[in-house]
């Protein structure tokens, strides 16, 4: 851990000042502050003496998240979609578009623009077969009736052509047409495009990222052997359609509507609709399980670039497979607590990661200062504002150090980091048993009587449901029918190692502790390993931050290419012919999709002095077999911290274990942060009760849907916001005047606003919990 100085020496300026004794809130301040200590939260970039304390998410709609896209624009929901009256006989037909639902007159169709009849939202019964024809022969048919032309965006045509010219760009995007016009086609069936001679290596290297990107993976590309510097292009090969020769069915999507003329996912756009989903107190695989279960779908269907906070008001980019937009609408009928809106089809889905990052318009209640005990409201609200002022000011200037939040290392007394530790320990055992822990406190017995233990009552039930499996009092399957739901792992865990023999019912997997980490869902399994090394980065960062401060120094590390005017791709990422080298399991590399195949290299003495690279180009390696450690006394601290019995004694040079999920390549993390663009906006208010302060995106559509507000409560999110909160009698005592702070920002991907908020507060800022809320 970080050294402490000589207790004669000043106080180091990154420690947070101490918190005013008395409150419940300081009181918390300091338990959270114990346990991100914990896991290597310690240092603050800018001190101030004028540090202040809030309260966090007493209501949900006072953490407001939305997205921020690729292209840089905030994502907002600005419609209330699937309201339209249901459409009767001459109605017009309602078809998807791009934007959202158009409709098209049905009578369209005797005027030579061909209306499918499946688009009126009912499907076909049966597949409509010309007799003695086999399905695939008739969708060639169809296909050849109405072509499909796929249409690039302009910056992705001119890239081809610089890569490939004119002529063999028109070629290549002719194949992709005839790809998404014949999906059931055999990749040997459709015409091989061979480039003309590319002689340089980064413009080959080039056209092999290009055509995978730009084309969705749907074309693939190859070196000719017999040809020097000739790249071929093909169509990739695909899972075989339903619809093709020797299969039975004609090609439906998943809604059982046929996929054919103007409803081909080409002429919609492709395979994956994107979508916008607000939800209010809600968590996103919740919403995700929900909308799969009425849309009768995997919920491995949907991607999406972020997870989001339960508690608050959130709004994110949502793609889902072979989905139509009017179905997916129409759910905003019954929807409760969310919405979805934005519809778009496009060729391909979301990476995770793949956004900007996020603003946050957050409500910060119940605000004090030090030493304001006799001062009047009018002078704390002075108080309070020469501190935020004065915290905005240097967060916006100075960043913050990027630390792992405390949701990276779970909820329970036993932290993710602490599996992880023991899986690469490849103590498989004491994996288990950590994950299957529990404190005696959460058993039923020691609740209190009256129900005011204020424990979460399915915290209780996975300590009984544990309990009740160790003791063998329970089978897997009765195990599974009392958990909660949303302990999965635990679940997973139990109904493999309680497998019986059938014929001799003896227990056949008890001690196969690998099968049954290998049962918890991947994403799941790597959030372990993951949350160990967010440990040693953690403490890392604010090693350097002690030792060198914000000063660059010889042996740091900075990414290759990003200020080097050179090539991203090193050149170790290539072949002798200068191809690209497809590395496997790269989600194993990093916690994003920025972190994916990043480089880094040390700056030299001469670099660092220069003036080139401030503080912000610094980066810090997760541990892994597949990075490099500082250059400098900070790379000897991971050995020493690693090898330590708090690092759990492990050498961050030997990373590689025989088991997969557990063998870590590494990744690199940027030291500090700040907010995107240097967009810092804060304003303080005075408020009585609880009132709402910021008006959230889907109370603005509603307002401005005029069927939804005569409909009442259809479509709506059921928020809280939306009622009336004061149940105070005329003649009550009038209530205290409290202060608030609206506080928006925007972080870049992976970043964490409880983090950004540790240093506007100086670890002042605590989640609302019932028993601090507003009593002093």
């Amino acid at each position: 851990m970080v050294e402490k100085r000589a207790a004669e020496h000043e106080e180091p300026p990154s420690k947070r000042p101490k918190v005013e004794a008395g409150s419940a809130i300081a009181h918390a301040a300091e338990a959270e502050s114990e346990q991100e200590r914990a896991v290597g939260i310690t240092a603050y970039v800018s001190p101030s003496k004028l540090s202040f304390q809030c309260v966090v998410k007493q209501r949900y709609t006072d953490f407001l998240v939305n997205e921020i896209l690729p292209t840089g624009a905030v994502l907002h929901l600005t419609e209330l979609p699937g309201f339209e009256p249901k459409r009767q006989k001459d109605a017009p037909v309602q078809q998807a578009d791009g934007n959202g639902v158009d409709s098209k007159p049905a009578s369209d169709a005797a005027n030579g623009s061909a209306v499918d009849s499946t688009v009126a939202n009912e499907p076909v019964s049966a597949p409509e077969q010309d007799q003695g024809h086999p399905a695939s022969e008739q969708q060639d048919s169809i296909a050849e009736q109405q072509p499909v032309t796929a249409e690039l965006s302009s910056d992705d045509r001119q890239a081809l052509v610089d890569i490939f010219g004119d002529e063999v760009t028109d070629r290549i995007v002719a194949l992709y047409s005839s790809v998404l016009r014949n999906p059931h086609k055999r990749p040997r069936d459709l015409p091989t495009i061979r480039s003309g001679v590319i002689s340089e290596k980064s413009q080959r290297t080039a056209a092999h990222v290009a055509i995978r990107r730009i084309f969705a993976s749907k074309l693939q590309t190859e070196t000719m052997q017999d040809e020097a510097g000739v790249i071929a292009v093909k169509a990739a090969p695909g899972k075989p359609a339903r619809g093709a020769r020797g299969d039975k069915s004609t090609p439906r999507d998943v809604d059982g509507a046929l996929v054919k003329g103007k409803l081909g996912w080409s002429e919609l756009g492709g395979e994956y609709l994107h979508f916008t989903l607000y939800k209010e107190n809600k968590d996103t695989m919740e919403v995700l399980y929900f909308i799969a279960s009425q849309l009768k779908i995997p919920v491995k269907n949907f991607q999406f670039a972020g997870t989001k906070d339960r508690r608050g008001v959130t709004v994110q980019r949502v793609a889902v497979f072979r989905i139509r937009a009017e179905r997916l609408a129409g759910l905003n009928r019954s929807a409760k607590g969310w919405i979805v809106g934005g519809f778009e089809h496009k060729p391909h889905g979301l990476d995770l990661g793949e956004l900007l990052g996020n603003e946050f318009t957050l409500t910060l209640r119940d605000v004090h200062v030090e030493g304001e005990a006799d001062l009047t409201h009018e002078k704390r609200l002075e108080q309070v504002k020469a501190a935020v002022t004065q915290a905005g000011q240097a967060f916006r200037e100075k960043g913050y150090l990027n630390y792992y939040g405390l949701q990276r290392f779970g909820t329970f007394s036993t932290g993710t980091h602490a599996v992880g530790l023991k899986i690469l320990q490849n103590d498989l055992e004491g994996a288990v048993n950590l994950i299957l822990g529990y404190p005696d406190h959460l058993l039923p017995e020691n609740q209190q009587a009256d129900g005011n233990g204020k424990v979460p009552q399915d915290d209780i039930n996975r300590a009984d449901a544990i309990r009740q499996w160790r003791e063998g009092k329970a089978t897997g399957a009765e195990v599974m029918a009392r958990l909660p739901r949303r302990f999965q792992a635990e679940g997973a865990i139990m109904q493999f190692l309680s497998k019986r023999d059938k014929k001799s019912g003896r227990l056949i997997q008890a001690t196969d502790w690998q099968g049954s980490l290998m049962q918890i869902q991947r994403n799941l399994r790597l959030m372990y390993v993951h949350a160990y090394q967010s440990l040693v980065w953690n403490t890392v960062v604010g090693k350097r931050w002690e030792t060198f401060g914000d000063k660059v120094v010889e042996g740091d590390l900075v990414i290759v290419g990003e200020k080097d005017g050179g090539e991203t791709v090193p050149k170790d990422e290539v072949d002798e012919d200068g191809e690209p080298i497809v590395r496997p399991a790269a989600e194993d590399a990093a916690p994003s999709a920025d972190d994916k195949f990043t480089r880094a290299r040390h700056l030299t003495a001469a670099e660092a002095s220069s003036g080139k690279y401030d503080i912000f180009d610094v980066v810090l390696p997760l541990p892994g077999f597949d990075v490099l450690y500082p250059g400098n006394e900070i790379g000897k601290f991971y050995e020493e911290f690693m090898g330590s019995e708090a690092g759990g004694k492990l050498d961050p040079h030997k990373m590689r274990r025989s088991w997969k999920d557990a063998s870590l390549s590494g990744s690199y993390r940027k030291m500090m942060a700040r907010p995107v663009s240097g967009v810092v906006d804060w304003e303080v208010k005075g408020y009585v009760g609880e009132e709402q302060m910021v008006e959230t995106d889907g109370e603005r559509v509603r307002k401005a849907t005029n069927k939804a507000e005569a409909n009442g409560s259809a479509g709506a999110a059921n928020s809280d916001a939306t009622k009336v909160e004061d149940d105070r009698d005329a003649g009550e005592v009038e209530e205290e005047k409290k202060i608030a702070v609206i506080m928006k920002f925007q972080l870049g991907s992976s970043q964490y606003a409880t983090m950004a908020l540790r240093e506007l507060t100086k670890g002042g800022a605590v989640a609302y919990k019932p028993d601090y809320s507003t009593a002093r």
